[in-house]
């Protein structure tokens, strides 16, 4: 079970770039930046400092991207909420080091509400070293707050999820 719940947690963070899986991804994600108007540079901030706090092991700081109330998809159609248990599966999960791939980013916004996309691939290793490889679709979902920044509301990496039910 444990190892299950580790597998999952891995599976989960289809945003975040471990800093050895940089080189060309990093190329691709800033020449998508460049593309970006001003507030999809903001919102993709948000999205980065996650992804810095994350590489640096900062469990603080990857919570200070999200709203008090996000809500994660650690499973599909699972939903889980609250800092504390966030910041136990955060903390579970940086252990890992998982090194990330994507091969894109987009990032829509109405109003104050911005959606970001990115296809990715993860490459990690359990406890027992045993080593996993994933991909997926995250889709995550960011509000603008009082003061121009954006947080995460939600973030489901998993959202390819029920195109694989209809085969």
């Amino acid at each position: 079970m444990r190892q299950t719940s580790l597998l999952v947690v891995l599976m989960t963070f289809g945003i975040i770039s471990n800093g050895k899986a940089q080189g060309k991804n990093m190329k691709t994600i800033q020449g998508v930046k460049n593309n970006f108007n001003k507030e999809q540079k903001k919102v993709f901030s948000t999205i980065e400092k996650m992804v810095t706090s994350f590489q640096n092991k900062d469990i603080d700081g990857v919570l200070e991207t999200y709203e008090d109330n996000a809500v994660i998809m650690f499973e599909p159609q699972k939903p889980v909420q609250g800092k504390e248990t966030l910041r136990a599966m955060f903390t579970q999960f940086v252990g890992m080091n998982p090194q990330y791939t994507f091969s894109g980013h987009e990032i829509y916004i109405s109003g104050n509400i911005a959606t970001h996309i990115s296809p990715w691939k993860m490459i990690g290793h359990m406890p027992d070293g045993t080593k996993i490889e994933e991909e997926g679709l995250s889709v995550a979902i960011l509000r603008k707050q009082a003061d121009g920044n954006w947080l995460m509301i939600q973030d489901n990496p998993h959202g390819q999820f029920l195109l694989g039910r209809s085969k």
